[in-house]
């Protein structure tokens, strides 16, 4: 199934609103030194953001499916924007006590995050720019 997001400039600034699959709304910003305010993340660093939930989603379903209580599971994600081909390094803080067969499963559990899978997989982009009547962006 397709998801979909649209975007919009709040003022024509690097302030925008997001609707996600017309059911949420995030925003994103642009630091102050590129015109922005920063009072959102910028719209590339909601990919380690991206990845970090989705892992840690992944994890806490999993474990919440077999009774495990896991607390204090945190998913940290640094990603070098510079680096080619692009760096992920994704580390997974677990609580103590968990035997190597649940961190293994757990581990197997995070491989499974669609967004990791995209983006090891890989896109094909497709990008048309439509003009539209005045006034009809305003909605």
């Amino acid at each position: 199934m397709p998801m979909t997001a649209s975007a919009r400039s709040t003022h024509g600034n690097p302030h925008h609103t997001i609707d996600v699959n017309g059911r949420h709304t995030i925003t994103t910003d642009a630091p102050d030194r590129l015109g922005g305010t920063d009072r959102a993340p910028a719209p590339h660093e909601l990919l380690p953001a991206m990845l970090a939930s989705c892992v840690s989603t992944m994890i806490g379903m999993y474990a919440q499916a077999h009774d495990w209580a896991l607390v204090d599971v945190s998913v940290d994600v640094e990603y070098d924007p510079q680096a080619t081909p692009r760096h992920i390094q994704t580390t997974v803080n677990l609580p103590e006590g968990l035997t190597p067969d649940q961190i293994a499963r757990l581990r197997r559990v995070a491989d499974t995050c669609p967004v990791k899978r995209a983006l090891e997989t890989g896109f094909t982009f497709e990008q048309q720019f439509v003009a539209q009547p005045s006034g009809a962006l305003a909605a």
